[in-house]
């Protein structure tokens, strides 16, 4: 019987090719896999609102979940859909007007995660107006923040409510700082939001009247929205996005204090925790509605999207009728 040799295999020349092994490991690494870009067009510049967004960044969420995130701001939701169509951005973080004003014009776009399911315009006069109800504004001077904003869409809902429109009252674009004329008696009433009254309050407004656009169609206030090939073919990156979206969500309900604090670095209006922490609990409130609550978080509601649709195109805001169905899809929270 032929002898082996077992000098090779001394603990001293295992421990040698071992080493060299491992040499070579070191030399060689594996290649890193790299992460997925994924650029977020947002309506705003970074604001005390989205401190969950900055949670995530600053905790390394995105990176966790092989994604490299970018923030690109804007100014309007408008905005924010167009870098969307125009490939400048994979995902717009957006009020639904501009996707459904773009949809209206042929292009293909997807509603995949209803980040506020609440409608937080509103509609504030000073309470010697006696303005309590829609009926009330006709023939009154109210501010919007522009003609193309969210504020102006939901002040024609509230009125046609009533069965008003623009016609009837006088229509007075102001900016976005639009309580400065309130006070000041320019107008008679304004259209805003939850959190523009909030800091117009403290600011001295005053004792006033509030009507709530989502008493008379509450039209979420912001979606994330992409294209539909981007939905199509770049599904699991996108997951892996409304994911670590979904769990900062969660986080800042759970610990709105936190997330007050991480505002203060992040967001250009957040240099007094305490109104950061104001301003996150009114949008934790917004993140929040009885479909949410039955099927998680980022969920629509398909029977409001179709409401939402005809109402749209009575107000003449929609020249064509849209298929919400296509437009809109809980297929992606539903996988969350």
């Amino acid at each position: 019987m032929q002898r082996v040799d077992t000098s090779r295999f001394t603990r001293r020349a295992v421990l040698r090719r071992s080493m060299l092994g491992a040499a070579v490991l070191v030399a060689f690494p594996p290649r890193a896999r790299a992460a997925t870009p994924m650029r977020m067009a947002c309506w705003s510049q970074p604001i005390s609102e989205q401190a969950h967004v900055f949670a995530a960044q600053e905790f390394g969420w995105f990176r966790e979940a092989g994604l490299d995130f970018t923030f690109i701001p804007g100014a309007g939701g408008g905005a924010a859909v167009k870098n969307v169509l125009t490939g400048n951005a994979d995902i717009a973080f957006a009020n639904l007007e501009p996707m459904l004003f773009a949809a209206d014009s042929g292009e293909k776009l997807k509603a995949v995660y209803n980040i506020y399911p609440q409608n937080v315009f509103n509609v504030v006069s000073p309470v010697s107006k006696q303005i309590t109800k829609p009926q009330d504004l006709k023939g009154k001077r109210i501010g919007v923040y522009s003609l193309e904003s969210g504020t102006r869409h939901n002040l024609r809902i509230i009125l046609r409510a009533v069965g008003l429109d623009e016609k009837d009252v006088e229509v007075i674009p102001t900016g976005v700082l639009n309580f400065g004329p309130l006070m000041q008696g320019q107008v008679d009433a304004t259209a805003a939001t939850d959190t523009g009254l909030w800091a117009a309050q403290q600011q001295g407004l005053g004792e006033v009247n509030v009507l709530w656009a989502r008493e008379y169609l509450n039209t979420p206030t912001d979606a994330f929205i992409v294209s539909e090939a981007f939905a199509t073919t770049q599904r699991e990156p996108l997951l892996a996005f409304l994911k670590v979206y979904k769990r900062a969500t969660q986080w800042m309900l759970d610990r709105p204090d936190e997330a007050a604090q991480i505002a203060v670095k992040h967001a250009i209006d957040g240099k007094d925790p305490q109104r950061n922490l104001a301003i996150i609990k009114l949008r934790n409130a917004a993140t929040l509605d009885a479909h949410t609550q039955q099927h998680g978080l980022g969920w629509f509601d398909m029977a409001l999207m179709a409401n939402i649709e005809q109402t749209f195109r009575a107000l003449g805001l929609l020249k064509n009728p849209l298929d919400m169905s296509q437009l809109f899809t809980n297929a992606f929270v539903q996988a969350l």
